[in-house]
């Protein structure tokens, strides 16, 4: 028969003692592994509070010179919102008109004069001066923008964005 030997409940009873070496060669990985595992959880949340939360926006500034856009294409990623500041540096009026080939369409066969920006994506710009407008882009492709006024497509008023 085997007898087995209880270590003692009470530090005053008799008996063997543990050595509190052993308790310190399990307290140094215990501590490292607590250390490691919330320098792992700090730097997951520095990860992701320096990521972008929500849509996109950004602002894209426009100059309308000698009947052309600078810049002509400009390139987003899907769900952005971009606010095209657009400044009008020509002698005469023009227009931004942003949207897919069904818009451009129904603007060029249009007969609305002024654009005063309650369409997103729409706003007329009088010479010498500057106007804004926001456009969500949700799909990728390209979307021209144009100055549907007499003769500007055609003279090449016409950018792009490269929506990926």
């Amino acid at each position: 028969m085997t007898t087995t030997r209880l270590r003692p409940s009470h530090p005053s009873a008799p008996g063997p003692r543990p050595q509190p070496r052993a308790r310190a060669v399990w307290a140094v990985p215990a501590l490292l592994l607590v250390a490691a595992l919330s320098l792992g959880a700090a730097g997951a949340l520095l990860v992701l509070a320096a990521r972008p939360h929500g849509p996109a926006q950004r602002t894209v500034v426009i100059t309308m010179h000698h009947t052309h856009f600078q810049p002509a294409e400009i390139r987003v990623e899907p769900g952005t919102t971009v606010r095209f500041v657009i400044r009008n540096t020509d002698p005469i009026d023009h227009e931004l008109i942003v949207g897919d080939e069904a818009v451009h369409q129904r603007h060029r066969v249009g007969r609305e004069e002024r654009h005063d920006g309650d369409v997103p994506g729409e706003v007329s710009v009088p010479a010498g001066t500057e106007a804004t407008t926001t456009f969500r882009f949700d799909e990728p492709g390209r979307v021209a923008y144009i100055c549907h006024l007499p003769g500007h497509e055609a003279y090449g008023m016409v950018g792009v964005v490269d929506v990926r």
